[in-house]
């Protein structure tokens, strides 16, 4: 039985100020033990929120990271330093990342393989722009995308793998996927999974949607049989949202 993850992906939002009052408002709420919460928060605030979530069961992510142990990367943060604070995961591969700052499948597998070498579990996103989706080729992009980012991953490794499907098209838009449009493609992307490794490993393997998802639609999407969770964006920016969410 895969456990269900809700993971709330801040993006460039909230002072240091607004990320402990927010922390504190969905410490304070109702939160169901069978789902497992993460806050995707940035840089300036993992610090803060790590203190605040101390003795909770919601975990801390990261929303990038570099590579590299150390070097001469101005302005990025390394696996280490992320360690250090003590997060749980980290997003890689965002269509943002993707889109405004050159992130690719090759570096997209280097940060996984790193992640999994210093005990981060990697949100590794994929999913296809609206013209790959109208031109029929949403399938064989996500799959060139989920195969790169295992690329030279061991089986052993693969449970610690959360993969979030985030249709491009959908993020940020108001648009979202139908319930079934996602759970066909996060099938198709488990049957990849299994195709690489065995049946038995792609049914470990946790799956989001991202995309748009709102306390208005999460519960159907999790009545679907493949989707284990969702990667959100602006509902987890309200703590009424999120806890909606995370209690679908």
């Amino acid at each position: 039985m895969r456990k269900p993850i809700i993971a709330g992906n801040w993006k460039m939002n909230k002072t240091i100020k607004e990320a402990v009052e927010l922390v504190k408002d969905i410490k304070s709420g109702d939160r169901d033990d069978n789902v497992e919460a993460v806050l995707c928060v940035p840089f300036t605030n993992l610090m803060e929120v790590k203190r605040e979530i101390e003795g909770t069961n919601i975990k801390l992510g990261a929303q990038n990271m570099h590579w590299e142990d150390s070097g001469a990367f101005t302005g990025e943060i390394s696996p280490l330093m992320l360690k250090e604070i003590g997060i749980d995961y980290v997003i890689i591969g965002h269509s943002e990342r993707r889109q405004y700052f050159n992130e690719t499948d090759e570096t997209v597998n280097k940060k996984v393989k790193t992640a999994l070498k210093y005990d981060i579990n990697p949100i590794v996103c994929v999913g296809e722009t609206l013209e790959e989706r109208e031109s029929g080729k949403e399938k064989e992009v996500v799959k060139a995308q989920v195969l790169k980012a295992l690329e030279d991953i061991e089986e052993k490794d693969i449970e610690s793998i959360v993969i979030a499907y985030e249709p491009i098209w959908a993020i940020g838009t108001g648009k979202t996927a139908s319930n079934k449009d996602a759970n066909d493609i996060i099938s198709f992307i488990r049957e990849t999974i299994g195709n690489k490794y065995s049946k038995d490993i792609s049914e470990k393997i946790r799956i989001q949607y991202g995309g748009s998802v709102k306390p208005a639609n999460i519960s159907e999407l999790m009545d679907e049989s493949d989707i284990d969770g969702a990667l959100v964006g602006g509902a987890s920016l309200k703590s009424e949202d999120f806890l909606k969410l995370i209690n679908f």
